[in-house]
């Protein structure tokens, strides 16, 4: 059973927050949970293929507003982009937010959704775990 609830939030929901949220419900007692404060309401293709390629692609995972998630009770939100840091609102139970910034591969290759999924696991990962502690 997972215990702690944690929410990947950027401005879009295509890409970094959807990788960031396969990325830490892949770690035990954790149920991440994604979303965007302007949702593109896609999923990148690329971010797709790159979890796919990981065996970490679930069809549960798709672009959704802020507003879909607001009433979950999260133990951590981790913004990864500077506009859903400066537009994080305060969740009805009070949560601890913290900053992860990564740039957005969103427009550029597939490599650089490589890129951003190595980066997210190397830094985020470990973040998250920081931040439950």
């Amino acid at each position: 059973m997972k215990n702690k609830k944690v929410l990947i939030m950027c401005t879009g929901n295509s890409c970094r927050s959807i990788i960031g949220e396969a990325l830490v419900n892949s770690l035990d007692n954790i149920e991440a949970f994604s979303c965007g404060v302007a949702p593109s309401g896609k999923v990148n293709p690329h971010a797709k293929k790159v979890l796919e390629m990981h065996g970490m692609w679930d069809d549960k995972y798709y672009s959704k507003h802020l507003d879909e998630v607001i009433n979950i009770d999260f133990d951590l939100v981790v913004t990864v982009c500077s506009h859903a840091n400066e537009t994080c609102p305060v969740f009805p139970k009070s949560a601890k937010v913290i900053h992860v910034g990564f740039e957005d591969p969103d427009g550029k290759e597939f490599e650089a959704f490589i890129d951003t999924y190595k980066e997210i696991e190397e830094i985020l990962l470990s973040e998250v775990k920081k931040g439950l502690i």
